[in-house]
């Protein structure tokens, strides 16, 4: 049987309220993701991307999305983050001075369409975020070979993009 949660009349996974939700976007990040990187905002060391160096206050208060260890590094992964931050848009410029060239931006975010994760509902997010808004962002910001999945059964969708 699969399990549900229902939020507003809409029943969606049960598997979305469970936390871990990078695990959808590892399989995808893994063909991108090599070399020497970040995982910001995995929450727990086990749940953080494969040999990533991870950034999370709750794991350890040294970095945040805004303090990032010294050094420029191959990609940054994050999952489920973004929409957490005070202003994502600092953030993303801040990690963009610290991907190496050519280096690979990975994210996961929620998407909009389900009502539960939307800022007026879930007050952990503080933002709705949406796949042409991101696609926008780094179109604007010089990012290249920029790709937006569609939104999966997590109710979520990918960002990759190069440096």
């Amino acid at each position: 049987m699969i399990e549900t949660i229902e939020h507003n009349g809409t029943r969606y996974p049960g598997f979305q309220a469970e936390g871990f939700a990078a695990k959808f976007a590892f399989p995808f990040a893994l063909q991108v993701c090599r070399g020497e990187g970040l995982d910001v905002g995995c929450n727990r060391p086990e749940w953080a991307f494969p040999d990533a160096i991870y950034i999370d206050p709750i794991i350890n208060d040294n970095y945040d999305a805004l303090h990032l260890p010294v050094g420029k590094y191959d990609y940054i992964f994050s999952s489920h983050c973004l929409e957490h931050l005070n202003n994502w848009v600092d953030a993303l410029d801040y990690w963009q001075t610290k991907i190496k060239s050519g280096g690979v931006l990975f994210l996961y975010l929620p998407s909009y369409e389900n009502s539960y994760w939307r800022s007026w509902h879930n007050r952990k997010h503080v933002h709705n975020l949406s796949r042409q808004m991101m696609k926008d962002y780094l179109t604007d910001r010089g990012w290249n070979n920029i790709f937006v999945s569609g939104i999966d059964l997590n109710s979520s969708f990918m960002v990759m993009a190069n440096k």
